[in-house]
């Protein structure tokens, strides 16, 4: 099996240390803007929704579709979640697509295919052959889950526009292939979750892009599922 390896509170500036002592461009974020913050989500049925609804839109408007969607439930649930009509969904910003991708996700939780509390126990690959299996689960979005949610150290999301644009800048990259960047990223294993949330830390702070509450975002604009 697998060793799990996980960033909490007690470790992740800890590992942020660790990282800049090995990258001097992680270390230069570090010092001219701090440590990042831990950004991270429950394993719940809402964040795995919330990960979904940020697929290739602004998070603005991602998060703005997960209040109404609040507003309307209260609790947001599988069971409460496919009493909702299309028109419901509709009016809570979401579109076809994505009415068809959650509503796979909650049926996969009522009818027991899907247990989030036993994902946790699984490994990253696992994790990530599991939910690429539901339509409309991509690796980006089991990304972002493994990440954010599960806390796993060992993460870099190749489909997040952000992260890898923040990436080619520090490594003064003008242009890179998918397999580029893997090569650079695999020099920070077994804790590239860290250093992409230093990235997206980057990312926030140079552009002076105004960040979003913990557990309300990434930091992508735009994302590959």
């Amino acid at each position: 099996m697998s060793l799990i390896l996980q960033f909490n509170s007690d470790n992740f500036h800890q590992i942020c240390d660790d990282l800049a002592s090995r990258d001097n461009d992680l270390r230069g974020i570090l010092k001219s803007y701090g440590y990042p913050p831990m950004w991270n989500r429950p394993n719940t049925f809402e964040s795995l929704v919330h990960i979904i609804l940020e697929q290739q839109v602004s998070l603005a408007s991602a998060l703005a579709s997960l209040n109404k969607l609040r507003e309307r439930l209260k609790i947001i649930t599988p069971e409460n979640f496919v009493s909702l009509s299309d028109e419901e969904l509709k009016a809570c910003y979401f579109s076809r697509q994505k009415t068809l991708y959650v509503r796979g996700l909650a049926q996969e939780m009522i009818d027991e295919r899907l247990n989030l509390d036993a994902l946790a126990l699984l490994s990253d690959d696992a994790v990530r052959w599991k939910l690429t299996s539901l339509k409309g689960i991509g690796n980006w979005t089991a990304d972002i889950y493994l990440l954010f949610v599960l806390q796993r150290t060992n993460i870099f999301p190749v489909g997040d526009l952000a992260a890898v644009n923040a990436l080619k800048q520090v490594k003064k990259l003008a242009s890179a292939s998918k397999d580029e960047v893997l090569e650079t990223v695999a020099n920070w294993h077994p804790y590239k979750s860290i250093a992409t949330m230093i990235l997206w830390h980057h990312y926030l702070s140079a552009s002076k892009k105004k960040p979003y509450a913990l557990n309300d975002s990434t930091v992508s604009k735009t994302n590959i599922i």
